[in-house]
This record gives C-alpha cells, structure tokens and sequence, in this order.
C-alpha cells in the first residue's frame, strides 16, 4: 500500500513538472513571436503602430481571460447554491424521517415519563432558545457573506 502511494506521489510529481516545463517552455514561445511580430509591425509602420499593436493584442487576450474567470465563477456559485439546496432538501428529509421513526418517538415518550412534563417544559425552553440564538448567528454569517466583495 505504501509502495502504491509512492508510486503514484512519485508519477504525480514527474507530470507535474513535465507540465511545468511545457507551460515554460510555451511562455518562451510566446515570448518570441511577439517579439517578432513587434519587430515587424515596427519596421514595416513605425513604433507607435506598433505599440499599439502588441498593446491591443495584450488587451484582447485580457478580456479573453476576463471573460472566462466571470463565467467561471459565476458556475461555482451556481453549483455552490444548488449544493446548499440539496443539502437543506436533505436535511429537511432526515429531519422528517427521525420524527416519523418509531423508536424515536418511543424514546421521547420515555424521557417524558421519567422526567416529568414540569421539568421537562424549562429544558425545552432553554433548547429553544439556545436553536434561536444558532439560527439568528447561521442567517447573520449567511448575510456576511453575501455582502462580502467578491475575489
């Protein structure tokens, strides 16, 4: 098993760095044939053609990459809300399943005999309170949130 993890950190590793090389070695190309095409917008139109040439190329491809980094968080936040309505739909099914589970109620009847309903009433308060006060601090995180900036 530990040889299998070795293995496996070790593949990892080589394409990691294999894909790091490449990465680099794309940069360079790129490098290059901006270069060149500097080189020859400035030779066939002058310097401030070409300027502005690798400039609106540069701005082209940032928002290229603008584009892609709203819409890509824009499907993050979508997944993220559905993942929390799927987990409210769960938590509600559970909820409902607990209380309809016959043990359960048994149980309660139980400790409702063996406390006493006037002893009881105090618990169930305090618990109240104490869910109130988790419910308001959940929604006020939730609200924080919301109104944060966005990175």
């Amino acid at each position: 098993m530990i040889d299998d993890f070795k293995e496996s950190t070790g593949a990892a590793l080589r394409l990691t760095s294999l894909a790091a090389a490449a990465g680099f070695a794309l940069f360079v190309t790129a490098s290059f044939l901006c270069a060149a095409l500097f080189v020859f917008v400035l030779q066939k139109y002058g310097a401030i053609a070409a300027c502005l040439a690798g400039a609106g190329v540069f701005f082209v491809v940032t928002l290229i990459a603008a584009a892609y980094y709203v819409m890509r968080k824009n499907q993050l936040r979508a997944r993220a809300e559905e993942a929390a309505r799927e987990a409210a739909r769960s938590a509600k099914s559970t909820a409902r399943n607990m209380l309809a589970d016959p043990m359960l109620l048994t149980v309660g009847l139980q400790v409702v005999r063996a406390l006493g309903v006037k002893k009881l009433i105090p618990i169930l308060a305090i618990g109240g309170l104490a869910l109130g006060f988790m419910m308001s601090r959940g929604a006020s995180a939730a609200d924080d949130e919301a109104d944060a900036p966005a990175e």
